[in-house]
């Protein structure tokens, strides 16, 4: 097994399509330029324009957006497998911003070489439109998240979704994931205060469901957890191959 069979992006996608021979030499070319960015120095800048994509492979980075009084909400958390700016690519300009949180390593894919790949290979054009859709999906629930649950269901419902994820990749199990967010992370994130955070958190430990400590996520009780969240994975299909 050659090492674009183990990566992370493969993982992901062959969660939608069992990938071929050919499919996966067409990822192996899109892995041409691999770059290492240091944790805090931005990536890809909200409004920058005539910008590559890139694939992380190692690490984890924040989307986020700045608004006009200088506070930042975060979009969402990127992990390995992930596609950073893809949209920024088709539509030629950048909507938001991607930060490293931890130092990563990511492949960058320019726009000739995706447009070729998918001319290739419509079948892996297929499986990174479906996650373009899975991460559409994301966004409508942590909409949801944002305007109808309260803190605690909040923040139970991330950590819920934060575990399939990177269970999906090989980077999480069902009782637990490493994790490099802070509070502060989890706030932007979240639509809390920090203080509102360590609050939450402390709650769901004492009431036995998750306990969040030293850059570690352990489900306690991952039933009542899930209860409590009303955390329905539907939305981020990744039960098995749709395309065979």
């Amino acid at each position: 097994m050659n090492s674009i069979e183990k990566s992370p992006l493969t993982r992901k996608l062959s969660s939608f399509v069992l990938l071929s021979a050919s499919e996966h030499d067409a990822l192996q070319n899109l892995h041409k330029r691999s770059r290492t960015f240091v944790a805090g120095r931005d990536l890809v800048q909200q409004g920058q324009s005539d910008q590559a994509a890139y694939i992380l492979s190692e690490g984890w980075v924040c989307s986020y957006k700045i608004q006009p009084d200088g506070t930042r909400q975060i979009v969402d958390f990127q992990i390995p497998g992930d596609f950073l700016g893809l949209r920024s690519v088709l539509l030629r300009t950048s909507d938001h911003s991607f930060e490293p949180i931890t130092d990563i390593q990511a492949v960058e894919v320019q726009a000739a070489d995706l447009l070729e790949a998918f001319a290739k290979s419509p079948r892996l054009a297929t499986a990174i439109l479906w996650a373009a859709s899975r991460d559409e999906a994301m966004v409508v629930e942590h909409l949801v998240n944002l305007g109808r649950r309260d803190a605690d269901g909040r923040m139970a419902h991330f950590l819920l979704e934060l575990g399939s994820r990177l269970a999906l990749v090989g980077m999480g199990t069902q009782t637990g994931y490493d994790c490099p967010l802070t509070q502060y992370h989890l706030a932007d994130a979240l639509g809390l205060s920090a203080v509102h955070v360590n609050r939450v958190l402390r709650q769901l430990r004492e009431n036995g469901l998750v306990t969040f400590r030293n850059g570690k996520v352990t489900f306690d009780d991952r039933d009542r957890l899930v209860e409590f969240a009303g955390f329905d994975p539907e939305y981020l299909d990744q039960t098995g191959p749709f395309l065979k």
